[in-house]
């Protein structure tokens, strides 16, 4: 059980921040729509390849996504996840301030590499609103 809860889980949160499929990205499918088709097609794969538990977890996101998504709701999860993501950066900016003030090199170099990734999240997060 904890499995496949995980797998749930894992593929709801992934649901935002997954690449979607080559004809969603060219415009066909927005929104939830495109959400259900892209755990559709990952449960196809699944079933082909004969994994039940991954066909069941995918299944159970499908139902979830059919019973509760709306575009109005995955428009303000994006919306929130860039201002998750807004903050993070103001925190990394903050500590290599910081760090720099401190004149340690290797601290320095540490937060510029977090600041990247903070960065990178925050560009993800500003395209997967835009979709």
């Amino acid at each position: 059980m904890f499995r496949s809860s995980s797998i749930l889980a894992a593929l709801l949160a992934l649901g935002c921040a997954a690449p979607l499929p080559a004809a969603e990205q060219s415009g066909q499918l927005t929104g939830c729509a495109a959400k259900r088709a892209a755990i559709e097609s990952k449960l196809q794969e699944a079933r082909a390849y004969g994994n039940a538990n991954q066909a069941a977890g995918l299944q159970k996101a499908l139902d979830e996504v059919k019973a509760h998504c709306t575009d109005a709701s995955l428009t303000q999860a994006r919306k929130q996840r860039v201002l998750d993501a807004e903050k993070e950066v103001s925190q990394r900016e903050k500590d290599l301030r910081k760090a720099m003030n401190k004149g340690d090199a290797e601290k320095v170099e540490k937060r510029k590499n977090k600041l990247a990734e903070a960065r990178a999240e925050l560009d993800q997060a500003k395209r997967e609103l835009e979709e």
